[in-house]
This record gives structure tokens, C-alpha cells and sequence, in this order.
């Protein structure tokens, strides 16, 4: 993934109040952190933040984290959410393989994978968000009736995140191969930068909803 640097990001991210600097101090005590004992939403990989910028302001009884691991990316956010009046959400620059670092066990209610990068290469198959790898340690921090929620345009990928869920420790609760001409599993879809992208050029957005398995 080449991404362009954004020069000054680092020390812009560093010294924000919208991104959370000492996160794992507070690992296992989110809310303390909000000040609430609302539930807990995090996206990973949550590029330039328009999703969840829309979904903090549509549901102010959820906290919301962003995940991004590249802070030429994350500064993009940064500057939207300083424009906005948003206290239900904050950003961590981490990498998505230290999440159980960040977050204590049954701590979060749902996360959202929008778009996530493919690998497409075999050999780093584990490096996909949805591989089985990863949900082992989404099932860490998610609560009992936890929840995945994973949008792509990408159908291989989709096939692949199909064949990892069981072995991953969830179960399916919905999937479509056509979101936007779903209407079960469209109402109220939020869009991402990329799924305005994707879909304007006709292709077809996939998502699953699968919840964590208590006893595998």
C-alpha cells in the first residue's frame, strides 16, 4: 500500500486532543475514559473518517473509537472532527495487531472492517483483517452478543473472510453479495469514502454481520 507522507502528520497526530495518546492506560476502562457506560463501537482501519464522523453524530448514546495505523491517513480525520462537535469520538494511531493491547476483554460491542486492504498475496493471508487470525483476537475484546460488521467490494476477499469465520470463532447472523439492493440490509447504511467510490463505478459492496461464538 503506498500511501503519500503527509509531512508534520506524526507531531500534528502527537499533539491532539482527538487522538488518544496514552490508550493503553485505559485498557479495560473506556467508559471511565467517555464518562458514560454507553456501549462501545470501534472501526478498524478507518482511513479519513467519514463513516464513523456520521456515525458518532446519527447515534450520541454510542462511543466510538477510530483505528488507523498511518498517520498521514488519521490527520485527515483530525482536521474533519476538529470542525465538528463530536465528544462520543476518538482516534488511536495503532497498528490493528495490538488491539487486545488497547482494549480489555468484553470491553467493545461491535467493530466495523469498511473496505479493509486485500492482501491479495497468499502468504499474507493472515494480515487481512477478516482472516481467522484476526478474529481470534476480536473475540478477545468483543462482548458475549459482540458483533462483526464487514463491508468490501472486493469478492475475492469476501470469499476469503466467508471461510475464516467459523474457524475464527463467530458465527453468521447476515450476508449479502448486492448491499445496495438489499433492502433488509440496507436500511440506514452509512457509506464510506469508498463505497461512494466503488459503487459509482457499478461494483457491488458485500457485508456480513456474523456474532461471536460463546462456546467453540
Amino acid at each position: 500500500m503506498r500511501l503519500k507522507h503527509v509531512k508534520g502528520a506524526e507531531e500534528y497526530i502527537a499533539s491532539s486532543e482527538h487522538v488518544v495518546q496514552d490508550y493503553k492506560k485505559h485498557k479495560g476502562c473506556w467508559n471511565e475514559y467517555f464518562g458514560n457506560n454507553n456501549p462501545i463501537h470501534i472501526e478498524i482501519g478507518m482511513g479519513k473518517g467519514q463513516f464513523l464522523m456520521q456515525m458518532a453524530a446519527t447515534y450520541p448514546d454510542i462511543n466510538y473509537i477510530g483505528i488507523e495505523r498511518y498517520s498521514s491517513v488519521l490527520i485527515r480525520a483530525v482536521q474533519k472532527k476538529e470542525e465538528l462537535d463530536l465528544p462520543n469520538l476518538t482516534f488511536i494511531l495503532i497498528d490493528a495487531t495490538e488491539i487486545c493491547e488497547v482494549f480489555g476483554e468484553k470491553e467493545i460491542d461491535r467493530i466495523y472492517l469498511n473496505f479493509s486492504d486485500p492482501w491479495p498475496k497468499a502468504r499474507h493471508a493472515a494480515r487481512r483483517l477478516p482472516s481467522r487470525q484476526f478474529l481470534e483476537r476480536f473475540r478477545v475484546i468483543l462482548s458475549d452478543d459482540g458483533q462483526i460488521e464487514f463491508k468490501t467490494d472486493n469478492r475475492a476477499l469476501f470469499d476469503f473472510a466467508f471461510e475464516e469465520i467459523i474457524p475464527g470463532g463467530f458465527d453468521m447472523v447476515q450476508y449479502t453479495y448486492d448491499l445496495h439492493n438489499n433492502e433488509e440490509m440496507n436500511v440506514g447504511n452509512i457509506m464510506t469514502e469508498y463505497e461512494h467510490k466503488f459503487s459509482a463505478l457499478g461494483n457491488k459492496i458485500c457485508k456480513y454481520i456474523i456474532r461471536k461464538k460463546i462456546c467453540i
